[in-house]
């Protein structure tokens, strides 16, 4: 079989291992899930913009516990995550929502609401 004709063969099988990349691809910016990991000690992102409405969820990737509670008692605490535990908050009104974890008060973030 010669070169152009086996990658003429190959045209369709590509085509379909490409689809699922376009369809990912495609999503609407309202299907983004508002997620804040928490992985080496850090909220990612450490300040995350959302809608009024939204329904923002954390989940912890490290190794350790965290907790995610508002210092201003904004929001409900979370119990202790441990590895892959998560923890969602619906925000109804605008503001600016600042929280930490209790095991390790130097981890911070913020949820800003407009």
């Amino acid at each position: 079989m010669n070169r152009l004709a086996y990658v003429a063969c190959l045209l369709p099988a590509l085509a379909v291992l490409a689809m699922p990349a376009v369809a990912a691809s495609s999503r609407s910016p309202a299907e983004k899930p508002n997620r804040i990991e928490i992985r080496n000690f850090m909220f990612t992102p450490k300040t995350l913009v959302v809608p009024v409405g939204a329904r923002v969820e954390w989940i912890n990737r490290d190794e350790e516990p965290h907790t995610v509670v508002s210092a201003n008692g904004q929001f409900a605490p979370s119990k202790a995550l441990d590895s892959n535990d998560s923890y969602a908050a619906t925000f109804g009104k605008p503001g600016t929502y600042v929280y930490y974890c209790t095991v390790h008060p130097f981890m911070t973030g913020t949820v800003i609401v407009k």
